[in-house]
């Protein structure tokens, strides 16, 4: 189970860089996570913590990259779970990646397809795995998208009206 994002009270002579690999989270989404513009940091003040991501998260991540971008380019899984991550992180979402990707919105219909059509239970393959492991990464980095679509095939003219940040082959994300 995914540990719920905590606070850290930055001690006398630690860098973002022990915090980082004490919590297993990289650096850029501590710095991320509390608007940091550099790496310098104060004894006595408090860091907030993104969640941490658990083996069984990781799987369940790879198998919706895999559900969601099959067919599209390697980037575009990158992106898909960066998007998964980035709502972990985002106050706006819930702080884990199991209740990301099985969240309902108000009208009852899941965030993502794969969830709604099963799709999601079937296994990953190697790419879509490689690709969480490179999201997980470079966690933190990125255009902060909260949400990618297929204008081909998206069924909310909603998700259209967001910022958009990036295109990856039939994508497009957004925040």
């Amino acid at each position: 189970m995914a540990e719920a994002k905590s606070t850290h009270t930055i001690k006398k002579g630690e860098t973002l860089s022990s915090i980082s690999d004490q919590y297993a989270i990289p650096t850029a989404a501590i710095k991320r996570s509390n608007q940091l513009s550099s790496n310098n940091i104060v004894a006595g003040e408090s860091l907030t913590i993104p969640t941490s991501v658990s083996a069984n998260e990781k799987e369940l991540l790879a198998r919706l990259v895999h559900a969601e971008a099959k067919g599209e380019p390697y980037a575009g899984k990158v992106a898909v779970a960066t998007v998964v991550l980035n709502r972990v992180d985002s106050d706006l979402f819930p702080d884990n990646v199991n209740d990301v990707v099985y969240e309902r919105s108000a009208s009852g219909h899941y965030a993502f397809s794969p969830v709604l059509d099963g799709s999601i239970s079937n296994k990953a393959d190697s790419e879509s795995i490689r690709a969480v492991e490179e999201a997980l990464q470079f966690r933190g980095q990125g255009q902060n998208s909260l949400y990618f679509y297929n204008p081909a095939t998206a069924t909310s003219k909603w998700v259209s009206t967001r910022e958009q940040t990036l295109v990856i082959g039939d994508h497009v994300f957004a925040k």
